[in-house]
C-alpha cells in the first residue's frame, strides 16, 4: 500500500514538472538566448552563490530543529529546502505551502506535531524575517534617493505584516497559550459542524492539545537563543547570497549601481512571495524591467537580468527540488527508526 501511494506521489511530481515544461518551456528557450548576451564569468559565479544559499538554508534548518531539542541530518535538511520550493511552486502561498511538507517528514521522524511545527514556523520566521532587513534597508534607501510608485511599497508591508504575525503566534504559544485556545475553538467547532453535516465520525478535540504541544515547543525555543541566533543568521547569509545572485546577473549585463541591483532585487523577490503564479513566473521578469527603466536603464537590459536571474532562482531548485522531494520521508513512508543514517533524531529535551 505504502509502494502503491509513493508511486502515485512520484507520478503527480513528474506529471507537474512536465506541465512546467509545457506551460513555460518558451522561458528556457528565451533564457539560452539571452545567456549568450551577458558575460560568462559573472553568471557562473551567479550559479554558485545560488548553490551557496541553499547550503545555507540546510544549515538553518538544522538549527531550527535544535532549538526545539531535535536534531536533523544535513542531507536531511537540504532534501527539505528543495522539497518546500517544489512544494511553494505547486501551491503559491507567500512561501508557506512548504511547510506542511517540513512538519509531516518531521512527522514521520517520530518528531512531535509541535516541535516540528515549531520549527517549521521558526525557519520561516528566519528566512522572512533576514529578507525583511534587507527589504527595510533597501527601501529606506530609496526613499532617500530617488522617487519610486507608491504601490511598489504594498507587497512589502505584506510581508512584514505576515513576518509579525509569525512571530506574535511564536510568542503567544509561549507567554498566553489560552488566547490561541480562544482563537482556534471556533475553528475547531467548525470542523466538528461540517464533519457532522456530512454524517462522517466527528474528530477528536484537537486544540487544546496541539496548543499544548505547541506552547511547550515554544518554551524549549526560549530556552535555546544561541539556536534561533544561529538560524536567523544562516537564514541572513542565504538571503546576501541570493542578492549576489542578482548582483552578478546584473554586473554581466554592465549594471554597476548598488542601489539599482538591491532595488531589482527586492522587487524580483516580493512578486515571487505574492504573485499568483508559481514563484512569480512571467510576473517578476515584467516587475524588474519595470523597476529597472524606473532608474533610468533600457527595458532591454531589464529584461535580460529579469529572464536569467529567474532562470537560475527558478528552474535549478524546481528541477532539483523535484528530485529531492522524494528524499523526504513523506515521499519514501519510512520511519526514522529504520533509516537512521538520513536523519539522527534526538529526543532529549535541553
Amino acid at each position: 500500500m505504502k509502494n502503491n501511494f509513493r508511486k502515485l506521489l512520484i507520478g503527480v511530481v513528474l506529471i507537474i514538472v512536465l506541465a512546467m515544461f509545457i506551460l513555460r518551456g518558451d522561458s528556457l528557450i528565451q533564457l539560452i538566448d539571452t545567456v549568450q548576451q551577458g558575460s560568462l564569468v559573472p553568471l557562473l559565479f551567479a550559479v554558485a552563490a545560488q548553490l551557496g544559499k541553499y547550503l545555507a538554508q540546510a544549515l538553518a534548518y538544522g538549527r531550527c530543529f535544535k532549538a526545539v531539542g531535535e536534531s536533523y541530518g544535513f542531507f536531511s535538511s537540504l532534501a527539505l529546502v528543495f522539497g518546500t520550493f517544489f512544494m511553494n511552486t505547486v501551491a503559491p502561498s507567500l512561501n508557506l505551502a512548504g511547510m506542511s511538507l517540513v512538519v509531516d517528514d518531521a512527522r514521520r521522524r517520530g518528531i512531535e506535531a509541535g516541535k516540528a511545527s515549531s520549527a517549521a514556523l521558526l525557519m520561516q520566521i528566519t528566512i522572512d524575517g533576514a529578507f525583511s532587513v534587507l527589504l527595510l534597508v533597501g527601501f529606506t534607501l530609496i526613499v532617500f534617493s530617488s522617487s519610486v510608485p507608491a504601490l511598489w511599497f504594498l507587497p512589502g508591508i505584506a510581508v512584514l505584516l505576515l513576518v509579525a504575525a509569525m512571530v506574535v503566534i511564536m510568542v503567544m504559544g509561549y507567554s498566553n497559550k489560552q488566547v490561541l485556545v480562544k482563537l482556534l475553538t471556533p475553528v475547531e467547532h467548525a470542523v466538528e459542524w461540517l464533519f457532522g453535516k456530512i454524517k462522517k465520525q466527528k474528530p477528536k478535540p484537537w486544540v487544546q492539545k496541539t496548543i499544548d504541544v505547541f506552547s511547550e515547543a515554544s518554551g524549549i525555543i526560549a530556552r535555546n537563543p544561541r539556536s534561533v541566533v544561529q538560524a536567523f543568521l544562516c537564514s541572513i547569509c542565504a538571503s546576501c547570497c541570493e542578492l549576489l545572485v542578482f548582483c552578478c546577473v546584473s554586473f554581466a549585463f554592465g549594471i554597476t549601481s548598488p542601489l539599482m541591483m538591491l532595488c531589482g532585487y527586492i522587487i524580483a523577490t516580493l512578486f515571487a512571495m505574492v504573485s499568483f503564479t508559481p514563484q512569480g513566473v512571467g510576473f517578476v521578469e515584467a516587475a524588474v524591467a519595470l523597476a529597472f527603466k524606473t532608474f533610468g536603464e533600457t527595458a532591454a537590459a531589464g529584461t535580460a537580468i529579469g529572464i536569467i536571474y529567474r532562470g537560475i532562482v527558478f528552474w535549478i531548485p524546481f528541477l532539483i527540488g523535484a528530485i529531492l522531494i522524494q528524499c523526504t520521508k513523506t515521499f519514501s513512508g519510512l520511519s526514522s527508526l529504520n533509516n537512521k543514517s538520513d536523519a539522527v533524531v534526538d529526543t532529549h529535551r535541553e
